[in-house]
Protein backbone atom coordinates (compact mmCIF):
# COMPACT_ATOMS: atom_id res chain seq x y z
CA UNK A 1 0.00 0.00 0.00
CA UNK A 2 3.02 2.32 0.77
CA UNK A 3 4.40 1.53 -2.50
CA UNK A 4 1.13 2.40 -4.41
CA UNK A 5 0.90 6.20 -2.79
CA UNK A 6 4.58 6.99 -3.15
CA UNK A 7 4.42 5.97 -6.69
CA UNK A 8 1.00 8.16 -6.68
CA UNK A 9 2.57 11.40 -5.15
CA UNK A 10 5.45 11.12 -7.39
CA UNK A 11 3.23 11.36 -10.73
CA UNK A 12 1.63 13.86 -8.99
CA UNK A 13 4.12 15.75 -8.30
CA UNK A 14 6.35 14.89 -11.96
CA UNK A 15 2.58 16.53 -13.26
CA UNK A 16 3.24 18.99 -11.26
CA UNK A 17 6.48 19.78 -12.12
CA UNK A 18 5.52 19.61 -15.53
CA UNK A 19 3.05 21.53 -15.87
CA UNK A 20 5.22 24.39 -14.23
CA UNK A 21 4.61 27.83 -16.05
CA UNK A 22 7.64 30.56 -16.46
CA UNK A 23 5.82 32.88 -14.18
CA UNK A 24 5.41 30.21 -11.67
CA UNK A 25 9.25 29.99 -11.77
CA UNK A 26 9.61 33.77 -11.77
CA UNK A 27 7.92 33.84 -8.23
CA UNK A 28 9.55 31.10 -6.79
CA UNK A 29 12.98 33.22 -7.18
CA UNK A 30 11.41 36.40 -6.25
CA UNK A 31 13.08 37.79 -3.26
CA UNK A 32 10.20 38.97 -1.11
CA UNK A 33 12.35 41.42 1.15
CA UNK A 34 12.69 43.21 -1.83
CA UNK A 35 9.75 44.16 -3.65
CA UNK A 36 9.75 45.32 -7.29
CA UNK A 37 6.38 47.53 -6.53
CA UNK A 38 5.30 48.98 -3.37
CA UNK A 39 1.88 51.19 -2.29
CA UNK A 40 2.35 54.66 -2.22
CA UNK A 41 1.65 54.77 1.32
CA UNK A 42 4.89 53.29 1.96
CA UNK A 43 6.87 55.02 -0.87
CA UNK A 44 5.37 58.44 0.20
CA UNK A 45 7.10 58.11 3.70
CA UNK A 46 11.06 57.90 2.36
CA UNK A 47 10.54 60.67 0.57
CA UNK A 48 8.89 62.84 3.58
CA UNK A 49 11.93 61.67 5.45
CA UNK A 50 14.30 62.08 2.78
CA UNK A 51 12.90 65.50 2.16
CA UNK A 52 13.56 66.86 6.01
CA UNK A 53 16.99 64.73 6.64
CA UNK A 54 18.62 65.26 3.43
CA UNK A 55 17.10 68.45 1.44
CA UNK A 56 15.86 70.90 4.30
CA UNK A 57 18.29 69.62 6.56
CA UNK A 58 20.94 68.82 4.63
CA UNK A 59 24.27 70.56 2.71
CA UNK A 60 21.78 73.28 1.28
CA UNK A 61 21.45 74.64 4.68
CA UNK A 62 25.05 73.58 6.01
CA UNK A 63 26.21 76.24 3.24
CA UNK A 64 23.65 78.57 3.88
CA UNK A 65 23.99 78.97 7.37
CA UNK A 66 27.77 80.01 6.53
CA UNK A 67 26.98 82.28 3.48
CA UNK A 68 24.67 83.94 5.76
CA UNK A 69 26.80 84.33 9.11
CA UNK A 70 24.78 82.24 11.13
CA UNK A 71 27.97 80.18 11.82
CA UNK A 72 31.04 80.43 11.01
CA UNK A 73 33.23 77.58 9.14
CA UNK A 74 36.48 76.82 11.49
CA UNK A 75 37.58 73.45 9.41
CA UNK A 76 37.59 71.43 6.82
CA UNK A 77 35.31 72.07 3.56
CA UNK A 78 32.84 74.86 5.85
CA UNK A 79 36.50 76.95 6.58
CA UNK A 80 36.81 77.11 3.28
CA UNK A 81 33.41 78.19 2.37
CA UNK A 82 33.58 80.62 4.31
CA UNK A 83 36.77 81.95 3.22
CA UNK A 84 35.74 81.57 -0.57
CA UNK A 85 37.93 78.73 -0.76
CA UNK A 86 37.25 76.36 -3.83
CA UNK A 87 34.19 75.29 -1.63
CA UNK A 88 31.42 77.59 -3.40
CA UNK A 89 32.62 76.98 -7.06
CA UNK A 90 33.24 73.17 -6.89
CA UNK A 91 30.61 70.82 -8.15
CA UNK A 92 31.45 68.41 -5.48
CA UNK A 93 30.13 70.97 -2.33
CA UNK A 94 26.07 70.06 -3.22
CA UNK A 95 26.37 66.45 -4.84
CA UNK A 96 24.77 64.90 -1.76
CA UNK A 97 21.95 67.69 -2.07
CA UNK A 98 21.40 67.16 -5.54
CA UNK A 99 21.61 63.53 -6.18
CA UNK A 100 19.14 63.01 -2.52
CA UNK A 101 16.48 65.86 -4.22
CA UNK A 102 16.20 64.25 -7.35
CA UNK A 103 15.85 60.97 -5.92
CA UNK A 104 13.11 62.11 -4.12
CA UNK A 105 11.05 63.73 -7.39
CA UNK A 106 11.65 60.38 -9.27
CA UNK A 107 10.18 58.92 -5.91
CA UNK A 108 7.47 61.69 -6.05
CA UNK A 109 6.92 60.79 -9.44
CA UNK A 110 6.30 57.26 -8.97
CA UNK A 111 3.59 57.85 -6.28
CA UNK A 112 1.93 60.76 -8.05
CA UNK A 113 2.48 58.15 -11.65
CA UNK A 114 0.04 55.36 -9.48
CA UNK A 115 -2.01 57.90 -8.11
CA UNK A 116 -3.52 59.85 -11.21
CA UNK A 117 -5.58 58.36 -14.01
CA UNK A 118 -4.52 55.41 -15.85
CA UNK A 119 -2.44 54.42 -12.35
CA UNK A 120 -2.22 51.50 -9.75
CA UNK A 121 -3.97 53.64 -6.83
CA UNK A 122 -6.11 55.53 -9.49
CA UNK A 123 -8.21 57.69 -7.44
CA UNK A 124 -6.09 58.07 -4.81
CA UNK A 125 -6.49 61.76 -4.36
CA UNK A 126 -5.07 62.77 -0.61
CA UNK A 127 -1.79 60.69 -1.40
CA UNK A 128 -1.53 62.44 -4.64
CA UNK A 129 -2.03 65.49 -2.56
CA UNK A 130 0.56 65.03 -0.74
CA UNK A 131 3.02 64.07 -2.99
CA UNK A 132 2.33 67.31 -5.25
CA UNK A 133 2.79 69.22 -2.33
CA UNK A 134 6.13 67.65 -1.41
CA UNK A 135 7.15 67.43 -5.32
CA UNK A 136 6.51 71.05 -5.14
CA UNK A 137 9.19 71.90 -2.06
CA UNK A 138 11.92 69.79 -3.63
CA UNK A 139 11.69 71.20 -6.68
CA UNK A 140 11.46 74.67 -5.22
CA UNK A 141 14.41 74.00 -3.22
CA UNK A 142 16.60 73.12 -6.05
CA UNK A 143 15.67 75.73 -8.50
CA UNK A 144 16.07 78.28 -5.43
CA UNK A 145 19.65 76.93 -4.84
CA UNK A 146 20.49 76.75 -8.49
CA UNK A 147 18.23 78.76 -10.45
CA UNK A 148 17.44 76.67 -14.07
CA UNK A 149 18.11 73.47 -13.52
CA UNK A 150 16.96 69.76 -15.36
CA UNK A 151 13.01 69.40 -15.08
CA UNK A 152 10.79 68.14 -18.00
CA UNK A 153 13.16 66.22 -19.31
CA UNK A 154 14.57 64.88 -16.66
CA UNK A 155 13.40 61.62 -14.28
CA UNK A 156 13.52 59.42 -17.27
CA UNK A 157 16.14 57.30 -16.94
CA UNK A 158 17.08 55.13 -19.47
CA UNK A 159 14.92 57.27 -21.54
CA UNK A 160 16.42 61.02 -21.89
CA UNK A 161 19.94 60.81 -20.47
CA UNK A 162 21.18 64.18 -20.83
CA UNK A 163 18.38 66.72 -19.96
CA UNK A 164 18.12 70.16 -20.92
CA UNK A 165 17.85 73.07 -18.56
CA UNK A 166 14.52 74.87 -17.71
CA UNK A 167 13.83 78.30 -16.95
CA UNK A 168 13.66 79.22 -13.69
CA UNK A 169 10.21 81.07 -14.47
CA UNK A 170 9.05 77.88 -15.68
CA UNK A 171 9.65 75.49 -13.12
CA UNK A 172 8.06 78.48 -10.64
CA UNK A 173 4.48 78.42 -13.30
CA UNK A 174 4.83 74.40 -12.17
CA UNK A 175 5.44 74.84 -8.37
CA UNK A 176 2.51 76.66 -8.53
CA UNK A 177 0.42 74.29 -10.85
CA UNK A 178 1.11 71.28 -8.28
CA UNK A 179 0.42 73.41 -5.31
CA UNK A 180 -3.15 74.06 -7.07
CA UNK A 181 -3.84 70.88 -8.12
CA UNK A 182 -2.66 69.42 -4.40
CA UNK A 183 -5.43 71.73 -3.06
CA UNK A 184 -7.80 70.15 -5.14
CA UNK A 185 -6.78 67.02 -4.56
CA UNK A 186 -7.23 67.36 -0.88
CA UNK A 187 -10.41 68.16 -1.05
CA UNK A 188 -11.76 65.40 -2.59
CA UNK A 189 -13.69 62.62 -1.98
CA UNK A 190 -11.48 59.01 -2.00
CA UNK A 191 -12.02 55.47 -0.93
CA UNK A 192 -8.34 54.83 -0.16
CA UNK A 193 -7.40 54.94 3.67
CA UNK A 194 -5.91 57.56 4.85
CA UNK A 195 -1.48 57.43 5.14
CA UNK A 196 -2.25 56.93 8.80
CA UNK A 197 1.39 56.56 10.52
CA UNK A 198 2.80 56.51 6.92
CA UNK A 199 2.70 60.25 7.08
CA UNK A 200 5.40 61.33 9.47
CA UNK A 201 4.45 64.87 9.30
CA UNK A 202 0.64 65.70 9.80
CA UNK A 203 -0.48 61.69 10.66
CA UNK A 204 -2.73 61.74 7.13
CA UNK A 205 -4.55 64.67 8.11
CA UNK A 206 -5.13 66.64 4.77
CA UNK A 207 -6.49 69.97 6.64
CA UNK A 208 -2.96 70.25 7.89
CA UNK A 209 -1.71 69.40 4.49
CA UNK A 210 -3.86 71.99 2.58
CA UNK A 211 -2.84 74.85 5.12
CA UNK A 212 1.04 73.63 4.39
CA UNK A 213 0.18 74.07 0.23
CA UNK A 214 -1.20 77.69 1.29
CA UNK A 215 2.01 78.37 3.45
CA UNK A 216 4.01 77.31 0.68
CA UNK A 217 2.33 79.22 -1.63
CA UNK A 218 3.02 82.41 0.52
CA UNK A 219 6.56 81.55 0.81
CA UNK A 220 7.10 81.62 -2.98
CA UNK A 221 5.09 84.47 -3.73
CA UNK A 222 7.22 86.31 -1.55
CA UNK A 223 10.06 84.91 -3.06
CA UNK A 224 9.10 86.29 -6.46
CA UNK A 225 7.81 89.92 -4.99
CA UNK A 226 11.12 91.39 -7.02
CA UNK A 227 9.47 90.38 -10.12
CA UNK A 228 6.11 90.02 -9.79
CA UNK A 229 5.13 91.60 -6.29
CA UNK A 230 1.62 90.36 -4.68
CA UNK A 231 1.41 91.74 -1.24
CA UNK A 232 -2.42 91.03 -0.92
CA UNK A 233 -2.08 87.01 -2.37
CA UNK A 234 0.97 86.90 -0.12
CA UNK A 235 -1.40 87.42 2.97
CA UNK A 236 -4.47 85.65 1.92
CA UNK A 237 -2.79 82.42 1.10
CA UNK A 238 -0.51 83.08 4.78
CA UNK A 239 -4.23 83.49 6.19
CA UNK A 240 -5.13 80.36 4.51
CA UNK A 241 -1.88 78.54 6.19
CA UNK A 242 -1.02 77.94 9.70
CA UNK A 243 -3.11 79.32 12.39
CA UNK A 244 -0.44 78.16 15.58
CA UNK A 245 2.99 76.56 16.24
CA UNK A 246 0.47 72.83 16.51
CA UNK A 247 0.26 72.80 12.45
CA UNK A 248 3.53 74.21 11.64
CA UNK A 249 5.07 71.46 9.00
CA UNK A 250 7.75 69.28 11.17
CA UNK A 251 9.39 66.60 11.10
CA UNK A 252 10.84 65.31 14.56
CA UNK A 253 13.17 62.98 15.85
CA UNK A 254 12.87 60.51 18.72
CA UNK A 255 16.68 61.25 19.75
CA UNK A 256 17.76 57.48 19.49
CA UNK A 257 16.35 55.64 15.95
CA UNK A 258 16.24 59.84 14.41
CA UNK A 259 18.27 62.28 15.13
CA UNK A 260 18.73 65.97 14.08
CA UNK A 261 20.25 67.11 11.12
CA UNK A 262 22.73 69.25 13.52
CA UNK A 263 23.00 67.16 15.73
CA UNK A 264 24.82 64.99 13.67
CA UNK A 265 26.51 67.41 11.85
CA UNK A 266 27.74 68.62 15.25
CA UNK A 267 28.69 64.98 16.54
CA UNK A 268 30.01 63.78 12.99
CA UNK A 269 32.15 66.80 11.52
CA UNK A 270 32.18 69.74 14.01
CA UNK A 271 33.39 72.44 11.44
CA UNK A 272 30.82 74.96 12.87
CA UNK A 273 32.10 77.53 15.46
CA UNK A 274 29.55 80.20 16.69
CA UNK A 275 29.43 83.41 14.56
CA UNK A 276 30.62 86.84 15.74
CA UNK A 277 27.79 88.42 13.02
CA UNK A 278 25.11 86.64 14.80
CA UNK A 279 26.40 87.51 18.52
CA UNK A 280 26.75 91.08 17.81
CA UNK A 281 23.03 91.31 16.19
CA UNK A 282 21.39 89.40 19.29
CA UNK A 283 23.76 91.78 21.89
CA UNK A 284 22.59 94.70 19.88
CA UNK A 285 19.54 94.31 20.45
CA UNK A 286 19.59 92.79 24.20
CA UNK A 287 18.10 89.77 22.80
CA UNK A 288 17.61 87.09 25.48
CA UNK A 289 18.55 84.50 22.74
CA UNK A 290 21.95 85.73 23.01
CA UNK A 291 22.16 83.63 26.34
CA UNK A 292 20.26 80.31 24.50
CA UNK A 293 21.65 80.29 21.08
CA UNK A 294 25.85 79.51 21.89
CA UNK A 295 28.02 77.31 24.50
CA UNK A 296 31.60 76.91 24.98
CA UNK A 297 32.81 73.67 22.99
CA UNK A 298 32.62 70.92 25.19
CA UNK A 299 36.44 70.88 24.85
CA UNK A 300 37.48 74.42 25.40
CA UNK A 301 35.67 75.36 28.97
CA UNK A 302 35.87 78.51 29.71
CA UNK A 303 34.07 81.52 28.43
CA UNK A 304 32.15 81.76 25.03
CA UNK A 305 34.78 82.53 22.38
CA UNK A 306 33.21 83.92 19.01
CA UNK A 307 34.30 82.94 15.64
CA UNK A 308 35.24 86.50 13.40
CA UNK A 309 33.44 85.45 10.23
CA UNK A 310 35.92 85.09 7.34
CA UNK A 311 38.97 85.53 9.65
CA UNK A 312 38.28 82.64 11.75
CA UNK A 313 41.42 80.48 12.48
CA UNK A 314 41.32 76.98 10.77
CA UNK A 315 40.81 74.90 14.55
CA UNK A 316 38.79 72.53 16.20
CA UNK A 317 37.92 72.64 19.70
CA UNK A 318 38.30 76.39 20.72
CA UNK A 319 35.66 78.26 19.11
CA UNK A 320 32.07 78.04 21.09
CA UNK A 321 29.47 76.45 19.18
CA UNK A 322 25.79 75.74 18.84
CA UNK A 323 23.72 75.37 22.11
CA UNK A 324 20.57 74.06 19.81
CA UNK A 325 21.77 71.44 17.48
CA UNK A 326 19.92 69.37 20.49
CA UNK A 327 19.34 65.83 19.23
CA UNK A 328 15.46 66.06 19.11
CA UNK A 329 15.77 69.10 17.07
CA UNK A 330 12.91 69.39 14.66
CA UNK A 331 13.29 70.05 11.10
CA UNK A 332 10.84 72.94 9.70
CA UNK A 333 9.84 72.74 6.74
CA UNK A 334 7.18 75.15 7.10
CA UNK A 335 7.12 76.85 10.29
CA UNK A 336 4.44 79.24 12.02
CA UNK A 337 6.81 82.00 12.59
CA UNK A 338 7.97 82.21 9.51
CA UNK A 339 4.25 82.99 8.09
CA UNK A 340 3.82 86.02 10.18
CA UNK A 341 7.31 87.44 9.23
CA UNK A 342 5.63 86.27 5.87
CA UNK A 343 2.30 88.28 6.70
CA UNK A 344 4.70 91.31 8.74
CA UNK A 345 6.65 91.72 5.43
CA UNK A 346 3.72 91.97 3.43
CA UNK A 347 1.82 94.01 5.97
CA UNK A 348 4.85 96.94 5.63
CA UNK A 349 5.31 97.01 1.89
CA UNK A 350 1.78 97.37 1.97
CA UNK A 351 1.81 100.02 4.71
CA UNK A 352 -0.46 98.59 7.54
CA UNK A 353 2.07 99.18 10.00
CA UNK A 354 -0.67 97.92 12.85
CA UNK A 355 -1.11 94.71 11.57
CA UNK A 356 2.49 94.56 10.87
CA UNK A 357 3.40 94.95 14.52
CA UNK A 358 0.60 92.44 15.28
CA UNK A 359 2.17 90.22 12.73
CA UNK A 360 5.65 90.11 13.86
CA UNK A 361 4.97 89.99 17.21
CA UNK A 362 3.52 86.59 16.97
CA UNK A 363 6.28 85.66 14.88
CA UNK A 364 8.79 87.17 17.37
CA UNK A 365 6.57 84.96 20.42
CA UNK A 366 6.66 81.86 18.03
CA UNK A 367 10.08 81.38 17.39
CA UNK A 368 11.60 82.26 21.01
CA UNK A 369 9.13 78.78 22.03
CA UNK A 370 10.90 76.36 19.55
CA UNK A 371 11.13 73.25 21.31
CA UNK A 372 15.29 73.61 21.25
CA UNK A 373 14.87 77.13 22.76
CA UNK A 374 12.48 77.22 25.53
CA UNK A 375 11.80 80.95 26.01
CA UNK A 376 8.51 81.67 27.19
CA UNK A 377 5.77 83.64 25.20
CA UNK A 378 5.93 86.52 28.71
CA UNK A 379 9.72 86.79 28.12
CA UNK A 380 9.12 87.10 24.30
CA UNK A 381 6.17 89.53 24.67
CA UNK A 382 8.53 91.86 27.45
CA UNK A 383 11.27 91.47 24.36
CA UNK A 384 9.35 92.83 21.88
CA UNK A 385 8.17 95.91 23.75
CA UNK A 386 11.39 96.96 24.92
CA UNK A 387 13.64 96.38 22.78
CA UNK A 388 11.49 95.15 18.88
CA UNK A 389 8.69 97.86 18.72
CA UNK A 390 11.21 100.55 18.72
CA UNK A 391 13.34 99.27 16.01
CA UNK A 392 10.46 98.70 14.25
CA UNK A 393 9.12 102.18 14.56
CA UNK A 394 12.31 103.34 13.13
CA UNK A 395 12.82 100.84 10.25
CA UNK A 396 9.68 98.44 10.05
CA UNK A 397 10.89 96.42 6.98
CA UNK A 398 14.61 96.22 9.18
CA UNK A 399 13.54 95.16 12.01
CA UNK A 400 10.82 92.23 10.63
CA UNK A 401 13.74 91.10 8.35
CA UNK A 402 16.51 90.85 11.11
CA UNK A 403 14.10 89.44 13.58
CA UNK A 404 13.22 86.85 10.88
CA UNK A 405 16.76 86.40 10.32
CA UNK A 406 17.52 85.61 13.96
CA UNK A 407 14.40 83.12 14.56
CA UNK A 408 15.81 81.21 11.41
CA UNK A 409 18.67 80.20 13.46
CA UNK A 410 19.87 77.40 12.58
CA UNK A 411 17.18 75.06 11.33
CA UNK A 412 15.74 77.60 8.68
CA UNK A 413 19.28 78.96 7.15
CA UNK A 414 18.40 77.99 3.66
CA UNK A 415 15.31 80.64 3.65
CA UNK A 416 17.65 82.91 5.29
CA UNK A 417 19.57 82.58 2.30
CA UNK A 418 16.80 83.32 0.24
CA UNK A 419 15.50 86.25 2.08
CA UNK A 420 19.11 87.85 2.19
CA UNK A 421 19.49 87.45 -2.33
CA UNK A 422 15.63 88.49 -2.59
CA UNK A 423 16.19 91.77 -0.36
CA UNK A 424 19.83 92.83 -1.93
CA UNK A 425 17.93 92.52 -5.23
CA UNK A 426 15.11 94.77 -4.42
CA UNK A 427 17.21 97.48 -2.74
CA UNK A 428 16.41 96.45 0.86
CA UNK A 429 20.11 95.75 2.42
CA UNK A 430 18.65 95.63 5.67
CA UNK A 431 20.82 92.43 7.21
CA UNK A 432 24.31 93.10 7.51
CA UNK A 433 27.03 90.29 6.93
CA UNK A 434 30.26 90.77 8.20
CA UNK A 435 32.54 88.79 6.40
CA UNK A 436 35.04 91.04 4.49
CA UNK A 437 34.97 88.82 1.21
CA UNK A 438 31.08 89.57 0.93
CA UNK A 439 32.29 92.78 -1.18
CA UNK A 440 33.38 90.74 -4.29
CA UNK A 441 32.79 86.88 -3.36
CA UNK A 442 29.28 86.09 -1.87
CA UNK A 443 27.85 82.89 -3.54
CA UNK A 444 24.77 84.25 -4.86
CA UNK A 445 23.73 80.74 -5.92
CA UNK A 446 25.01 76.79 -5.55
CA UNK A 447 26.64 74.82 -8.04
CA UNK A 448 25.42 72.12 -9.56
CA UNK A 449 25.96 68.54 -8.44
CA UNK A 450 29.29 66.78 -10.19
CA UNK A 451 27.44 63.87 -10.82
CA UNK A 452 25.61 65.70 -13.99
CA UNK A 453 28.59 68.37 -14.53
CA UNK A 454 30.52 64.95 -15.38
CA UNK A 455 27.89 63.49 -17.59
CA UNK A 456 25.22 66.00 -18.65
CA UNK A 457 27.04 68.43 -21.20
CA UNK A 458 23.96 70.45 -20.85
CA UNK A 459 24.33 70.57 -16.87
CA UNK A 460 28.53 70.72 -18.07
CA UNK A 461 28.07 74.07 -20.29
CA UNK A 462 26.15 76.10 -17.30
CA UNK A 463 28.62 74.95 -15.01
CA UNK A 464 31.52 75.84 -16.79
CA UNK A 465 34.53 76.70 -13.86
CA UNK A 466 32.37 77.71 -11.55
CA UNK A 467 32.91 80.92 -10.92
CA UNK A 468 29.09 81.87 -12.16
CA UNK A 469 28.05 81.16 -8.55
CA UNK A 470 29.73 84.48 -7.55
CA UNK A 471 28.47 86.70 -10.53
CA UNK A 472 25.00 85.06 -12.11
CA UNK A 473 22.61 85.68 -10.31
CA UNK A 474 18.91 83.45 -10.24
CA UNK A 475 15.96 84.57 -12.20
CA UNK A 476 13.85 85.83 -9.15
CA UNK A 477 16.86 87.91 -7.44
CA UNK A 478 17.54 89.87 -10.93
CA UNK A 479 19.60 87.43 -12.94
CA UNK A 480 19.02 85.48 -16.42
CA UNK A 481 19.26 81.74 -15.25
Amino acid sequence: MKKVLHILFASILALSLDSCSESIMDNINKDVNDPSDMASGLIITDAMTSSAFNVTGGDFTFYASVYIEHNAGIWGQFYNADIRSSQPSSSTTFSNAWDAIYANLYTLKVVRDKCSAGGSEEGNYHTLGIAQILTAYNLAILTDGMGDVPWKEALQPGVVFTPVLDKQQDIYNDIYSLLDDAIANLDKETIYPALGIQDLIYGGNTGLWKKFAYGLKARYTMRLSFKTPAYASVIAFANQSFASRDEQAQFNYNGNTSQSPFYCFFQDRDYYGASQSLHNKLAERNDPRDNVFFRPHPDAGGGLVFAPNGTANQVQGFYSVSAISTVTAPTYLLSYHEIEFLKAEAYVRSGNLILADTSLRKAVTAAFQKSNIGLTAAQAVSYFNTSVRPKFNANPLSEVMNQKYIAFYEEEAFEAYNDYRRLKAMGDNVIVLDNPLNSNRFPIRFSYGSDDVTTNVNVRNAYGDGSYVYSEKVWWAGGTR
